[in-house]
């Protein structure tokens, strides 16, 4: 028998336009069970929101199975906060913890492979005592940016005896593809033309198949993109760039619900990459996967300045991978 998938959906993305209020934790857990689709709750809360989880988590039904935060490599209390953070999902029930290691260090040099392998073994030392699983994201803005040095820290990692563990955030990949702008960064395109990474999901040897055949991917962010995704000019950054875009509605948006062209034939790369990671995990004695989170936000770099629901969004695209799961799952 296949192996079970879990799907759920990160608390930010329970609302429905960037300009509407966040609602309070109850009607957001609410939101989630009346949806009918979803079986569990994405975050790791502030402090002073713990209690009223836990009591919509046990009001509703819905388990806390997973959460995140980010860390400055070198910070002393970023390291305590990992910590608590850990402690937090501990007592949530959590499972897996989506990390985002930032690029610098606090002394503001890039981080190197190292420093970040060792705050790989720190976190799952952690991990271990809070019964709840660091996973490494693959994200922009982090030291993962640079995908290459995915596979080298994973390798890394290995080395020392440990099993690596990622949270894999495809639309990271995805929008990059026939993005010159994007490809400049890290010198993606110089790594594309040697051969070093391959994009494009539907060729072999792509990163999201590198990855998932290398047993890596633990957790999984779904959040919809196509190649060379649009810009968001809808949003701006405190110095006056445009949010690069990482997002595009799943399902059709209404008029005016969206800034520029939608065609849903151009979430195929997408899809397969979806598909990938449930092929892998149909077939993987470990069933090491666990959970998919959509994660339809609401930030300059994603949905800011949109005008479809943010949460209508993650129901469909749950919808959808429900059915595909299910296909593949059973050989439909």
């Amino acid at each position: 028998m296949a192996n079970e998938l879990l799907f759920g959906i990160q608390t930010n993305g329970i609302k429905h336009t960037h300009d509407d209020p966040t609602p309070d934790v109850d009607t957001r857990f609410a939101m989630v069970r009346d949806a009918g689709v979803f079986d569990y709750v994405d975050k790791t809360p502030d402090p002073d929101q713990i209690q009223d989880f836990l009591a919509a988590r046990d009001k509703y039904g819905l388990p806390v199975r997973a959460g995140g935060w980010f860390y400055t490599l070198g910070d002393p209390d970023d390291e305590a906060l990992m910590a608590s953070n850990l402690a937090t999902a501990k007592e949530l029930g959590s499972l897996a913890h989506n990390t985002q290691i930032k690029l610098h260090h606090a002394n503001g040099h890039v981080v190197t492979d190292e420093e970040v392998t060792d705050a790989y073994v720190r976190a799952a030392e952690l991990g271990d005592k809070y019964a709840c699983v660091p996973c490494f994201e693959v994200h922009v803005n982090m030291w993962s940016e640079d995908f290459a040095r995915v596979s080298r820290v994973g390798r890394m990692v290995e080395a020392r005896g440990l099993e690596f563990n990622i949270t894999l955030d495809h639309s990271h990949v995805i929008f990059k593809i026939d993005n010159p702008d994007e490809q400049k960064i890290f010198d993606t395109d110089k790594q594309i033309a040697s051969g070093e990474i391959i994009l494009d999901p539907f060729q072999e040897g792509n990163l999201i198949a590198e990855w998932a055949a290398a047993g890596w991917v633990r957790h999984c962010h779904a959040r919809a993109c196509v190649p060379n995704n649009p810009k968001n000019t809808l949003a701006h950054h405190p110095d006056g760039r445009v949010g690069r875009g990482i997002q595009i509605p799943f399902k059709k948006p209404g008029p005016g619900e969206y800034h520029a062209d939608w065609d849903e034939a151009a979430l195929e790369p997408w899809k397969e990459g979806i598909r990938i990671l449930m092929r892998h995990h149909a077939a993987d004695p470990l069933g090491k996967l666990g959970q998919i989170s959509t994660e339809f936000i609401p930030n300059t770099d994603y949905g800011e300045g949109g005008k479809y629901s943010l949460f209508e969004q993650g129901v469909a695209c749950t919808e959808w991978m429900r059915q595909t799961w299910t296909e593949i799952r059973t050989g439909g």
